[in-house]
């Protein structure tokens, strides 16, 4: 992937642009910080984050929790009505164990839904969550259907299998567009994902291909062009981004309170002029994906494990 350079705007320029003023952002690599103090950068931050956004991935789990544990609706409705005022769609990644709840809370809202069915290697739970998926669907709580998140990534299913599972989707809920997650760059390797996909549904991570902040919201303007090369038409939508507030380096890629500030406040400001659908990654802090993920796992969310906005 190569950088290109791009405009840079004052801090002053970047309060401007919180409202949408008419800035053309092709090839924007991001704000000018470097004179703006701590203080004035999370000023930002909030305004940036009442402004709204697109969409939000649901965090789960509390302290102690992980997948596998069945989560109530009263916690998922409490975390439901701190999120609702800042955002237009959650996105949740499974059915089961209490995931059913958070495309039901989230109509209750008035938030729409995109609901994901987790796929795996595991096909007995692999029939529990597409049955529970169709069952949403049918029950009006789904505007779009993901069936599976990374999972040509993980190489848990061949290309075979999951196409089969979103065909049986998409015969299943006709009126519903059907698509399936994964990072940008399987919908160019495999165009038979794109043939069956109503919407191409990618993950956008500059952090997790080493890139520097400085060109991160530039790398991930690259990433959604791929995609959308690859989507023959079809809308693109940027399902997951985001930055790490703290953990340890991967490469050029740092995390920090800072750095996660202005990349939200970058692909806020290129999201809304630019009209890109983005689902920011993620709502909570979850202690558990410290196991996958390594010491980020943890620190993703706008808003920290206790449940209080983190800048």
């Amino acid at each position: 992937m190569s950088y290109r350079e791009g405009d840079r705007f004052s801090v002053q320029e970047q309060s401007k642009l919180s409202d949408n003023e008419g800035v053309d952002f092709s090839g924007y690599t991001g704000g000018d910080f470097s004179k703006c103090s701590l203080s004035e950068l999370k000023a930002l931050w909030r305004k940036s984050l009442k402004n709204g956004m697109h969409g939000l991935c649901f965090s789960m789990y509390e302290d102690g929790q992980k997948p596998g544990d069945t989560i109530t609706e009263e916690q998922v409705n409490r975390r439901m009505q701190i999120i609702k005022p800042y955002t237009k769609w959650v996105r949740s990644f499974s059915c089961i164990e209490g995931n059913e709840h958070i495309p039901r809370i989230a109509k209750k809202h008035g938030l729409k839904t995109l609901v994901g069915a987790w796929l795996s290697n595991n096909k007995e739970d692999n029939e529990k969550e597409i049955a529970a998926l169709i069952k949403l669907g049918k029950e009006g709580l789904v505007d779009i259907a993901a069936v599976g998140n990374e999972v040509l990534y993980r190489n848990d299913l061949t290309l075979d299998e999951l196409l089969g599972y979103i065909w049986r989707v998409k015969e299943a809920l006709p009126g519903i567009p059907v698509g399936y997650v994964d990072a940008y760059y399987e919908f160019s390797r495999h165009p038979q994902l794109v043939d069956a996909s109503d919407v191409i549904l990618a993950n956008c991570y500059p952090y997790w291909e080493g890139c520097d902040i400085d060109h991160s919201l530039n790398h991930m303007q690259a990433m959604f062009g791929q995609a959308s090369s690859a989507a023959q038409g079809k809308k693109v939508i940027i399902t997951e981004t985001g930055w790490p507030s703290e953990g340890t380096n991967l490469r050029g890629a740092f995390p920090s309170s800072e750095n996660a500030m202005k990349y939200f406040i970058n692909t806020q400001l290129w999201a809304a002029k630019d009209n890109i659908e983005t689902f920011y990654f993620s709502s909570f802090d979850e202690s558990w994906k410290i196991g996958d993920e390594g010491d980020v796992g943890a620190y993703w969310g706008l808003w920290n494990k206790d449940e209080k906005v983190k800048f």
